[in-house]
């Protein structure tokens, strides 16, 4: 099933808010605001293709941490991300009625933590289905194995999105694996595989739709690998002009989704130069109020590291905290 012309709209949209979140935070984070942040330029397309497969009412997201625009569209606020990007605030949770973890920055350590959602959702016959992200490095992680493993054994209503953007840091996808695709990968779980072009929208949203019904209907996980292209680096502590061959990066920097949408609903008629420019001075203004909103939340103390670690914790860990609100003259 394609998207209609409308929704390609709302598609480009989301994408082009996702490309300027990244220019906006990349400078905020030299200017010392937010933390290590990481682009999702290049790869909107796929982001944005998958997360428009579900159901945001029954259906649960997973992310690692490249995932802005899928997230948005699933429901979580954008000021909301904007305040991760400073810090974790202490009690941190998703806003109630949103289906979605939060981001991950441990490679693959989501996926255990999806493929149980998943199948949890089954034991309780509930309808939703568990779309989760994981890059080609996180592929290679011990965690990506068992998670598909597990699902294919329980058979749990889960779809697998490998984002293949060619690198893992700086290792290319060719020094992780001897297999042709990732998705190739899937026959040994027991579950279904499948490779698409991860910067053609329709492409993408197709495939994981088709997943998404599979798993809703009882047939089980699905690898859905998209191979698509990190246009930026690998995060703000990244120089890639130190592995990247320069023409390479070129030409792959080309094949922009974002562009070839465009030029669809341009010829179309559903997007010009006007829309542009409107479009374009309307997400400045909700990113300029994201960050308002986030600067106005109040900062977790010297003593937050402690939180969130043990439901009931140790003696060590809390004279550890005792010692850091005292300075250390306990």
């Amino acid at each position: 099933m394609t998207l209609d012309p409308a929704e390609r709209r709302s598609a480009l949209e989301l994408m082009k808010l996702s490309r300027a979140v990244d220019r906006y935070a990349v400078g905020l984070q030299r200017q010392g605001v937010f933390g290590t942040f990481g682009e999702a330029r290049g790869q909107e397309a796929t982001l944005v293709g998958a997360a428009m497969a579900l159901d945001p009412a029954v259906d649960w997201m997973v992310p690692q941490y490249r995932e802005l625009p899928a997230l948005v569209h699933h429901g979580v606020p954008l000021e909301l991300l904007f305040l991760l990007y400073r810090y974790l605030p202490a009690g941190f949770t998703v806003p109630t009625g949103v289906n979605a973890l939060c981001n991950q920055v441990s490679l693959a350590a989501q996926l255990p933590h999806a493929v149980g959602l998943a199948w949890g959702l089954a034991l309780q016959k509930k309808p939703g289905v568990v779309l989760a992200f994981v890059g080609d490095g996180g592929s290679s992680e011990g965690d990506f194995f068992e998670a598909c493993n597990l699902a294919g054994v329980t058979g749990a209503p889960v779809v697998v999105v490998v984002q293949n953007n060619g690198w893992a840091i700086s290792t290319p996808t060719s020094r992780q694996t001897r297999a042709s695709r990732i998705a190739d990968r899937a026959s040994g779980f027991g579950i279904a595989g499948r490779t698409v072009d991860g910067n053609d929208l329709d492409a993408v949203h197709e495939a994981v739709l088709d997943a998404v019904e599979r798993a809703r209907s009882g047939g089980g996980a699905t690898l859905v690998e998209c191979l698509t292209y990190r246009a930026g680096a690998h995060n703000t502590n990244d120089d890639p002009s130190r592995y990247r061959d320069p023409d390479e990066h070129a030409e792959r920097e080309r094949d922009d989704p974002i562009e070839r949408l465009e030029g669809v609903l341009r010829a179309e008629g559903a997007w010009n130069d006007e829309r542009e420019r409107e479009y374009t001075a309307s997400v400045r203004a909700r990113l300029d109020a994201a960050l308002d909103w986030a600067l106005a939340q109040p900062e977790p103390g010297a003593d937050g590291v402690f939180d969130h670690v043990y439901k009931n914790p140790p003696a060590r860990l809390e004279r550890q905290r005792r010692e850091q609100l005292s300075g250390g003259r306990e």
